[in-house]
């Protein structure tokens, strides 16, 4: 991954204590997907072309199938079951896709940093005051668990000011959130399923990185998708402000706008049509399964 800076990997790789747990898992995780007869990715080729490139010389046949979701939907189409399979961790407020109804195109910012990441109080509270100081229509998820060891409260100042143009809520069905057109930018931790989801439905990114493999998210995102612009750690007010104001009027936030709808449109392309490579590696794979003993 050519430039890619030590802090930009994940999280359990970085780490200097060779007994760490997660370390350790991905070693015998990688051992052991040697003897598999194929490794399946949630990505697609023209993605990550060269990633898959290069891991292709040490590992069993890999299959870029995704994005899953896509394809999920091609399935749906022709079959009813599927329709009720849901992978939310939290209970979702309709209301939501209700609200987001009644505002215009790519006019509100969507905030959500996923099912598992956490903050401090003070990390909260400035987001809180750089979203209220853009004057920009916001949908923002706060899980009752988001605030490390407390519960998230936001100050009733921030309320007052942003009662007219603002939806908190605890949860919601991401894909129709990203799906719906009111939605200009996603406020996101980088998860993969945030990232490709974003991806999949054209929807530029300020990218706030916290464990795991989400630093190498932000970074694909930022330098070589072009989708996305990474906020500093240590989150200050004034530096959540202007870069959401960047993301939703400036002329960086339009050409990542472009660049994102870039990409969704092949991310639809290599699922729905018939020579996509998505779409083809599921052939082959449905060929290969049926040709094991």
């Amino acid at each position: 991954m050519k430039d890619i800076r030590l802090r930009d990997l994940p999280s359990f790789i970085r780490t200097t204590d060779s007994d760490d747990v997660m370390l350790n898992y991905i070693q015998r995780l990688i051992h052991n997907n040697r003897r598999a007869d194929a490794i399946l990715f949630n990505s697609f080729d023209p993605l990550e072309h060269d990633i898959f490139n290069s891991l292709s010389a040490n590992f069993p046949p890999l299959y870029t199938l995704g994005p899953f979701q896509l394809m999920l939907d091609c399935v749906e189409s022709n079959d009813e079951e599927t329709k009720s399979i849901s992978t939310s961790l939290w209970k979702e407020d309709p209301y939501c896709l209700e609200w987001l109804d009644s505002h215009a195109p790519n006019s509100v910012v969507y905030v959500n940093y996923g099912s598992i990441t956490v903050m401090t109080n003070d990390q909260f509270v400035e987001f809180a005051w750089g979203l209220a100081n853009t004057n920009l229509p916001f949908l923002w998820i706060t899980r009752p668990d988001l605030i490390t060891g407390d519960v998230a409260i936001l100050p009733p100042e921030f309320l007052e000011v942003t009662k007219d143009r603002g939806l908190i809520t605890s949860w919601c069905n991401q894909l129709q959130v990203l799906a719906h057109p009111a939605i200009g930018g996603f406020l996101t931790h980088c998860g993969w399923n945030s990232t490709i989801e974003s991806l999949i439905n054209g929807v530029p990114m300020i990218c706030w990185p916290f464990f795991a493999e989400q630093q190498t998210n932000c970074w694909f995102s930022c330098n070589k998708w072009g989708v996305g612009m990474e906020i500093d750690v240590n989150v200050k007010r004034g530096d959540v402000e202007k870069q959401v104001m960047d993301l939703m009027e400036g002329e960086k936030g339009k050409d990542m706008k472009r660049k994102a709808m870039e990409w969704k449109r092949r991310a639809h392309e290599v699922v729905a049509t018939p020579n996509g490579t998505s779409h083809n590696n599921l052939d082959n794979l449905i060929k290969m399964l049926a040709s094991l003993k």
